[in-house]
């Protein structure tokens, strides 16, 4: 349970006068929140939320079924066909979900998931984490496997944790070099880790439908932070492991 302030973004309780807000002196307001910790409370700071694109608002569904069909309607479609009727409200449903990581709430996210440890060095690896995106360029879809590594400091992160990060930085619009860097970097924050490594792999529907239409072609991005970053040796042991997983041999 800790103290937290909100500003005037935020709830206000009634000053007992059937007004909500700042008491007339214009102090600020100051309430414990229940349950509340300090990891939470970083979670939720309006600074942290800003740097990792969280907190946007609700999706505008009225607005994109109406975008939907003008689409429709330029294509040369006729929205008021039987097959297309439902179209609009099905893509705006469609693009809540594959956009919630804009909204996702990262203290619930996390909930209350790490814990102080000494692991003594020792790499923690979460690999073949499936993922899907929106690539921002096309607004086409892109997938494939991430792989989390990281040397805790004094802190480790419940095991489903990890596949919860990626996914809340995967559903939004993405180019994967940003979003594999996204992910090590929260995770280095949130754990106060040693070192993080990420490794991505991916295939794109913009270069595979369209454009040059190879549909063979993928691509793998990497961020390495903290000790990582620092040591090769330690990357390919990262990759090591990987390839060992995968039967590949290792190009570092």
């Amino acid at each position: 349970m800790t103290n937290s302030r909100f500003n005037g973004n935020g709830y206000h309780p009634s000053n007992g006068n059937g007004h909500h807000g700042h008491d007339h002196d214009t102090r600020e307001v100051e309430f414990v929140v229940v349950g509340e910790t300090e990891m939470d409370a970083h979670l939720r700071d309006a600074d942290f939320l800003a740097k990792y694109e969280l907190n946007y608002p609700s999706v505008d569904k009225d607005a994109i079924k109406a975008a939907v069909t003008q689409i429709l309607e330029a294509v040369g479609e006729d929205p008021n066909r039987e097959g297309l009727l439902a179209t609009p409200k099905r893509v705006a449903n469609a693009y809540e979900e594959l956009l919630s990581g804009y909204r996702t709430d990262p203290a619930e996210l996390v909930n209350n998931a790490v814990f102080d440890v000494e692991y003594d060095d020792n790499m923690v690896i979460v690999r073949d984490i499936e993922y899907f995106s929106l690539c921002e360029h096309h607004m086409l879809p892109f997938m494939g496997h991430a792989h989390v590594a990281y040397i805790p400091g004094t802190k480790v992160i419940g095991l489903s944790k990890i596949p919860r990060i990626v996914d809340m930085f995967s559903r939004r619009l993405q180019v994967q070099e940003r979003l594999t860097q996204q992910i090590a970097e929260f995770v280095e924050e949130i754990l106060g880790a040693k070192g993080v490594a990420v490794a991505m792999d991916g295939i794109h529907m913009c270069s595979m439908m369209r454009g040059v239409e190879k549909l063979h072609s993928g691509m793998t991005t990497t961020a390495f932070r903290g000790i990582f970053k620092q040591d090769r040796e330690l990357r390919k042991e990262f990759m090591a492991h990987l390839d060992r997983a995968s039967g590949k041999r290792s190009l570092l």
